[in-house]
């Protein structure tokens, strides 16, 4: 069945239940009929009992001199009552019950406790109900047999379970009609989905994923139309990417191409064979850095994408200085004002040097004498605080400063900062920049441990 329509299952499901509800209550209906009505049987025959015994039992039945019993029919003609005398023999001339029968019935009477007591008896293939009670007829002790036979239960049930028979056909039958409905209303939304999800996965992503329900089908279009928005967000900066990325690499390859081919046609642009091979190098150089910084942007994509890397304790006040350590002779007129509290995080030592050297890497490139790096304890956080005394951030770039590809007026390529922003977001930081007291400012935020 599961190769079936979805509409299929769910009405095939219901049709079952309902089937399944219908038989339980043909098998079990007739049993608890029969328990009730017998309790009914027995609840009619002491009341008839009861009103015979007090309105015409005294002075209204007398004892036959020749069969010694009395017999009369109660006003609700599925009840008969016959006295029986208590000990003496007596002689029954009618054939409605077996005079053996009433011999028995004579003993169990004489045996009984109880002035009341409820009986049933199997006679000729019929049930028999009835109840013995002790009496007093013209002073004279007696027993008082009322019964009634099983044919009258059974024609209740019979009616009664015919009657729910064709109810349960006819519920059945008007059941399959909202049944069909129901399984194409519970079915719609759900083809709806699989259509927008094939249209998704043939980058057919442009059109939103719309279902005005707020039950778990609701939420399930909820969660494809946030998939479907990040897909078309990534789309976007794929393009863009791309396209970034063609007209970077473009540049240093004309260069590299057109001063080669002068150096081949025996022209040297810059005047000789070494300035110009220095171009030719200088070049090639941004050429192999662009590269190196997209493919760390690739490692990092992948990182990311399964929540991967290395996971150790990472001193990070220590890692601050060895950076610094290492970077600050390519400007050694430049001032440091450090201040590092002792920081132990986890994470991978190797992407944090990373993000240290290009945000030193951006701070010696516009400072003009002196750079300032603070590391402190901020709640359940370290917050790393570089700044340097260079011009600062244009206002129209600040916003897009961590975007790939957006760089400010003396930038290289626009991936540095990009790179540093995701380095922090996969340890689980952030990275903001500001113009603070005229200086450009980089925080960069962490978990302790």
């Amino acid at each position: 069945m599961k190769n079936k329509s979805l509409t299929f299952q769910i009405w095939i499901v219901i049709s079952g239940i309902l089937l399944v509800i219908s038989l339980m209550l043909m098998i079990i209906f007739p049993t608890t009929l029969r328990n009730f009505f017998t309790k009914e049987i027995y609840t009619t025959i002491e009341n008839e009992q009861h009103i015979l015994t007090e309105y015409h039992l005294q002075g209204n039945i007398q004892m036959d001199p020749l069969t010694g019993n009395g017999e009369k029919l109660s006003p609700d003609r599925s009840v008969q009552h016959i006295i029986l005398p208590e000990s003496t023999p007596f002689f029954y001339n009618e054939k409605k019950l077996p005079l053996r029968f009433l011999q028995e019935t004579q003993t169990l009477a004489s045996a009984q406790k109880d002035i009341t007591e409820e009986y049933s008896r199997e006679i000729n293939n019929e049930r028999l109900f009835f109840v013995i009670k002790k009496v007093t007829v013209d002073g004279q002790p007696a027993f008082l047999l009322s019964y009634a036979w099983d044919s009258y239960r059974n024609d209740l049930v019979l009616t009664l379970f015919k009657q729910l028979v064709l109810v349960m056909i006819i519920v059945f039958l008007f059941s399959w009609i909202p049944s069909i409905w129901l399984a194409k209303y519970l079915s719609r939304p759900i083809v709806s989905l699989e259509k927008d999800v094939k249209r998704i996965s043939n980058e057919d992503w442009h059109e939103p994923v719309v279902l005005d329900r707020s039950d778990e089908i609701g939420k399930l279009g909820e969660t494809i139309e946030v998939m479907r928005k990040r897909l078309v967000q990534k789309d976007e900066a794929q393009r863009t990417l791309l396209q970034n990325i063609s007209h970077d690499l473009k540049t240093p390859v004309m260069v590299i191409r057109g001063y080669a081919k002068s150096v081949n046609d025996g022209i040297y642009p810059k005047g000789d064979l070494t300035s110009t091979m220095d171009v030719i190098e200088e070049e090639a150089e941004r050429l192999e850095k662009k590269i190196k910084d997209l493919l760390y942007i690739t490692k990092l994509d992948y990182l990311s994408s399964r929540n991967s890397g290395k996971s150790a304790e990472v001193e990070l006040n220590m890692t601050v200085r060895e950076v610094i350590d290492r970077i600050k002779w390519s400007r050694q007129e430049l001032d440091y004002e450090i201040k590092l509290d002792q920081a132990a995080i986890h994470g991978d030592e190797e992407l944090w040097i990373k993000l240290l050297e290009n945000l030193f890497e951006n701070q010696l490139r516009y400072a003009d004498s002196m750079i300032g790096v603070h590391l402190k304890k901020a709640g359940n956080d370290f917050l790393l605080k570089i700044w340097n005394d260079g011009p600062p951030i244009e206002e129209d770039i600040l916003p897009h400063l961590f975007e790939p590809f957006h760089k400010g007026s003396s930038g290289e390529f626009g991936l540095g900062l990009n790179i540093v922003k995701r380095i922090a977001e996969l340890h689980h930081g952030t990275v903001w920049a500001m113009n603070e007291d005229g200086m450009s400012t980089f925080y960069v935020k962490v978990p302790k441990r």
